[in-house]
């Protein structure tokens, strides 16, 4: 009975992620297949699906997985390169009972690590932990898999293009640009603009794990400004860049202005309450209260959820919701879809609302309230002291003039606006974001929570408008 111990750094709280040659290494590949592998076996499982974005460290670290499934019994299938939606596609096309992404997504360069679904369902929290303590104590299954080679991408392609209205968008004639930043996604990416209609410009459209162009990870102004200057060069209607695994998404309109993951809800939900009246949608606890009302408007029902990207997943099962998505770009769509998060679906079905509405893009993006917000804040602290924080600041508080949400960390809403402070469950570190509907109401917004930062011993948040 060999025995393996993973750093425990690396075991998150929603996939298992560390730095290549220091946390993590070809050896715990070998031990997270055999882990991954004894578990799918004992859930009555036979066959896992393997694909890997295109990282320095991604190859290597997939021979020694794919090693360590076969040692349990387990038959792969490895799909080659492509991004985490296509490793998603692979498990329900090929009715696999399992699937795991090696990617590093939108980490460092010198990160890599693994999703991984038991089923058609992600791992997450608990189940991540047992499997590293299940190779502590080296209770794996033996046996002697089999190992075959599927290329998925054609079947792939097809099938986004399925729900895309070919005719419409030939009308339209849209100019669109298209950044996948050099990662797994870049070629699909490719492929699949060869038979769009309209224009298209693709920029950082192969493959290469050392990004030379920009990080990928679209929730960061800067990386989108190589987009934004193709649109202005080439007057684009819109442009859309994806993260290092492709399923997150970011979305620049034709003035640059970026279409934050909350307000993408929005869009897709008054085309899928059209044809679902009071369908659920949901929204994580960072999306702006536009995004719950705008819902509650079309005739939806707005549920606020936890944020991260398993728990959502989760929770559109148990309600049976058509829609979710994160502010990070994370957008999950069950109506005519599978439910998970596939950043190049997103954006074809944003084409598809954009050529059937009446009005053009900017004049539908006006349309929404304008609310005013600070970025997603991170300040930094113990591990164990951030939930103790959450508690005392909740102690505290005055429930007969604010309103508090306690699904995920806190949400606290007045008159001026609201804001939040969650616990990170991939760092040590609480989560900060604030709204209201102007600069003044904001900085008030602000103030309160400072108050209740300063309370605690944290010093308070920099960030004020005006």
């Amino acid at each position: 009975m060999t025995q393996h111990h993973f750093d425990p750094s690396i075991l998150r709280a929603y996939d298992i992620r560390g730095r290549f040659g220091d946390t993590l290494n070809v050896r715990d590949a070998d031990y997270l297949g055999r882990s991954f592998g004894t578990r799918v076996l004992r859930a009555g499982g036979q066959k896992v699906t393997v694909c890997r974005d295109g990282r320095l460290s991604s190859p290597e670290l997939t021979q020694a997985l794919i090693a360590g499934l076969r040692s349990t019994g387990i038959d792969v299938i490895d799909i080659g390169c492509g991004p985490t939606p296509l490793l998603y596609y692979s498990v329900f096309s090929l009715e696999a009972d399992g699937g795991i992404m090696v990617t590093g997504s939108h980490n460092p360069i010198e990160d890599n690590g693994f999703k991984l679904l038991l089923g058609k369902n992600a791992l997450h929290g608990a189940q991540i932990t047992a499997l590293g303590e299940l190779a502590a104590h080296g209770d794996f299954r033996h046996g002697q898999g089999k190992c075959q080679n599927i290329d998925l991408r054609e079947r792939y392609l097809n099938r986004l293009l399925q729900d895309v209205d070919l005719k419409l968008l030939a009308e339209k004639g849209f100019k669109i640009g298209w950044d996948p930043g050099h990662g797994a996604a870049a070629e699909m990416v490719t492929r699949l603009v060869e038979r769009l209609p309209g224009t298209h410009y693709v920029i950082n459209g192969e493959i290469d794990g050392t990004f030379p162009a920009h990080h990928p990870d679209p929730t960061i102004p800067e990386n989108l400004m190589q987009l934004q200057t193709l649109m202005q060069e080439k007057q684009l209607d819109l442009g859309f860049a994806f993260d290092g695994d492709g399923d997150r998404i970011g979305v620049v309109d034709r003035e640059g202005g970026i279409i934050w993951g909350d307000h993408i809800i929005s869009l897709l939900a008054e085309d899928i309450l059209q044809r679902t009246p009071g369908a659920t949608i949901i929204a994580d606890v960072k999306s702006s209260q536009v995004t719950f009302n705008r819902i509650a408007e079309l005739g939806g029902k707005p549920l606020m959820w936890k944020t991260g990207h398993s728990l959502i997943k989760e929770k559109m099962r148990e309600t049976g919701a058509l829609l979710g998505g994160e502010l990070s770009g994370h957008i999950y769509i069950k109506d005519q879809f599978y439910g998970y998060d596939d950043a190049i679906y997103v954006a074809l079905r944003l084409l598809n609302v954009f050529a059937g509405h009446k009005t053009n893009m900017q004049v539908l993006l006006a349309t929404y309230p304008h609310q005013v917000s600070t970025p997603e804040i991170r300040l930094f602290c113990d591990e164990k002291r951030k939930f103790i924080i959450i508690e005392e600041v909740l102690s505290r508080l005055n429930s007969t003039t604010h309103e508090v949400s306690t699904i995920d960390g806190m949400r606290v809403s007045s008159a001026q606006g609201w804001w939040l402070l969650r616990p990170s469950n991939t760092q040590a570190a609480l989560v900060v974001r604030c709204e209201a509907a102007s600069p003044d109401k904001l900085n008030l917004v602000i103030a309160h929570l400072n108050y209740h930062l300063g309370l605690s011993g944290l010093a308070p948040i920099v960030h004020s408008i005006g």
